[in-house]
């Protein structure tokens, strides 16, 4: 069984940076899909982006593209969210997930693993 565990959320500031991990415990998603996406409060999950683990540019969600980087370090398992200049609207709690296959998809069914969440709070 895959076990996603995000870290690194927290309250911010307004224009502050944070950087969300995922750990995946297993080692062999070189042909996967790994995937964030966040809930606000009363809102839908929605995709924030996603990239390959074999490598190539990640997939974002307009709101946050320019913003928001995804990267993999492959030797660690881990897939980052760098999040710069955020906003009251990125507060949420942020997923992890990982879809068993190397298409990139936005919906949230495509993805068969998901991480416990990470809180994220932007307020001043």
């Amino acid at each position: 069984q895959v076990q996603l565990v995000e870290s690194g959320g927290g309250l911010v500031q307004p224009g502050d940076s944070l950087r969300l991990s995922c750990a995946a415990s297993e080692r062999t998603f070189s042909r996967y899909v790994m995937g964030w996406f966040r809930q606000g409060p009363g809102k839908a999950r929605e995709f924030v982006g996603a990239i390959r683990w074999s490598g190539g540019s990640a997939v974002y969600a307009d709101s946050v593209k320019g913003r928001f980087t995804i990267s993999s370090d492959n030797a660690r398992n881990t897939v980052y969210l760098q999040m710069t200049n955020l906003k009251p609207e990125d507060t949420a709690v942020y997923y992890c997930s990982l879809r068993v296959s190397t298409t990139v998809v936005r919906d949230p069914s495509g993805y068969a693993y998901w991480g416990q969440g990470t809180q994220v709070t932007v307020s001043s």
